[in-house]
């Protein structure tokens, strides 16, 4: 069974889907779409921009959610998922090549995400880091002895997590990470504490904009990062959409969860290579393979 993947921030690169843009009317055609949407040109940032433009968290995810989609649409009888998953941002594009989400509705809900997430990013310093060669729990029991707020934020594969939170708590839980035994435990540049308790503004700002969206039942089961489940109720999808940004990315279990109903072939779309990484790290015995 196929299960089709997508990523999230941190994947982007300068020329990404430009290939797409010259070489198929259906996917200039929804370029196009998505510029007015945006009421600015993304493409131009996306195919001849700076590293820099395209780090600026209201660039990066619609950047990488229309990659990622126009990708999907694309495909025609080719993309034929069994069951679909996203990295966080990326669960945005797997709801929508999913049928769960129209592409406008998609493009719109990830563009008031990223502005949500920076308004956020902006009323505290906060951060994230990457912990190495630790057990969950002994990372989970360390962040809960921290004062402050720092908490697990994507359980990346098994011995690669991150924690998210305030800049002197994630500073304090490093130091006492890596006298645990953690090979590395630094900092990430990233703008903010995403997934953590410092975006409830952005997740109470986020919940009004997915409130008014109407979500479809999905084509095939959207495996979703709060409870690593596979969901089709629209109810349920919109839920976990909103708690989504507090909540840590459960991608570890995910994957596991997917491959115990059945999947044994994992496709990621979208730039980059990271998911084909992780889950090859969580389950060797899978195939993995990638487009973008």
């Amino acid at each position: 069974m196929k299960a089709f993947v997508f990523p999230g921030q941190g994947a982007q690169f300068v020329g990404m889907g430009k290939d797409l843009y010259d070489n198929n009317e259906v996917a200039k055609e929804m370029f196009e779409k998505a510029n007015e949407i945006l009421g600015f040109r993304i493409t131009d940032l996306m195919f001849e921009g700076t590293d820099e433009d395209l780090r600026q968290t209201k660039v990066t995810q619609p950047a990488i959610f229309l990659h990622s989609v126009i990708l999907a649409k694309t495909m025609g009888e080719e993309f034929a998922p069994s069951m679909v998953a996203g990295h966080s941002l990326g669960e945005f594009s797997a709801l929508v090549a999913a049928g769960a989400l129209s592409f406008e509705d998609g493009l719109r809900l990830v563009s008031a995400r990223a502005q949500a997430m920076q308004k956020a990013c902006e009323l505290k310093p906060s951060t994230m880091a990457a912990v190495i060669a630790l057990p969950d729990e002994k990372v989970e029991e360390i962040c809960a002895e921290i004062p402050g707020v720092v908490v697990c934020a994507n359980y990346n594969c098994p011995g690669q997590l991150v924690i998210s939170g305030e800049e002197e708590a994630i500073d304090a839980a490093c130091v006492k990470l890596k006298e645990a035994g953690a090979k590395r435990a630094m900092r990430l540049k990233v703008g903010g504490a995403f997934h953590s308790p410092c975006m409830e503004p952005a997740r109470a700002e986020l919940a009004e904009a997915i409130e008014k969206t109407e979500v479809h039942t999905p084509v095939v089961p959207v495996y979703q990062n709060v409870d690593a489940r596979p969901h089709t109720d629209p109810a349920e999808i919109k839920a976990n959409l909103v708690a989504q940004l507090t909540a840590p990315v459960r991608w570890t279990q995910s994957v596991q969860n997917m491959i115990a109903d059945g999947a044994d072939e994992f496709i990621e779309l979208g730039p980059g290579k990271v998911l084909q990484g992780l889950v090859n790290k969580i389950n060797r015995e899978v195939a993995t393979s990638g487009r973008q």
